[in-house]
Parts: structure tokens; C-alpha cells; sequence
């Protein structure tokens, strides 16, 4: 997704699957709590119907619309949270999973040796003749 769009400006944009159909109307846009970019959207799907979530990335904003590379079938099945709320990061994992999406695993820490293990201070070490 672009990162220079303001999220006010998705606001009441329409939203097409990735097959072209229409999804409905952009209701809300989410932010990521750590870095304040645009993450999620909640889409009206109808008059009477819920708000579905959809991933930001990969969609794209082409011509004042909002295209999701998902079918809307899998679309109108996502989890529904409710709109208005912030998204805790359970919510969110629940989603990506739903999306078939990977989010990256934290990095591993870094291989360090962080001393000897206790007891293991002279196992190396040339015994002393003279003692």
C-alpha cells in the first residue's frame, strides 16, 4: 500500500476484490500502533450487513479505489470485531491468519557467548606441577 495517503482519505472509497467486484464502501482505517502507518481497513459490505477487515498491504489504490487482492468470499468470512475499536494484536494475528498472510517472526537474538558455565573456569587449563 502507498504510504503517503492519508487514511482520512480512504475513508468512503469504494473497494473491489481482486476479480473486480465490488466489496462496498471504506468505513474506518487502522493504524499500526507502532509505527502509525494504515493496516487495516474495515469495509461496509451492504446496507444491513458488518464491516469485514482487509489488509492494507498487499492492496492497492488505483484510480480512487481501493483493490484487495482477495476473493470476496474469503473477504465477507473474516473475523468480525466491530468497527470503532482498536484491533489487539490477538485480533490482528487472527485476521493475517484468515488473509493466508505470514507476518514476520521477531529476529532471533543474536548468538553470543555470555561467559563460562560455572564450574568450567580451569577444565582447560594445564594442571600445576608444583602443587
Amino acid at each position: 500500500m502507498q504510504t503517503d495517503i492519508d487514511p482520512r482519505n480512504l475513508i468512503g472509497r469504494k473497494a473491489f476484490d481482486r476479480n473486480g467486484v465490488r466489496i462496498g464502501t471504506i468505513d474506518e482505517v487502522y493504524l499500526d500502533d507502532a509505527t502509525g502507518v494504515p493496516e487495516w481497513a474495515a469495509i461496509r459490505t451492504g446496507l444491513f450487513s458488518r464491516d469485514a477487515f482487509v489488509p492494507l498491504e498487499p492492496s492497492e489504490l488505483i484510480e480512487g479505489t481501493l483493490r484487495i487482492p482477495f476473493d470476496r468470499a474469503l473477504i465477507k468470512d473474516a473475523p468480525d470485531f466491530g468497527v470503532g475499536r482498536h484491533l489487539s494484536p490477538d485480533q490482528e494475528l487472527q485476521l493475517y491468519h484468515h488473509y493466508g498472510l505470514d507476518i514476520a517472526a521477531p529476529p532471533a537474538p543474536p548468538d553470543r557467548d555470555f561467559g563460562k558455565l560455572a564450574g568450567t573456569e580451569d577444565a582447560d587449563a594445564p594442571e600445576d606441577a608444583d602443587a
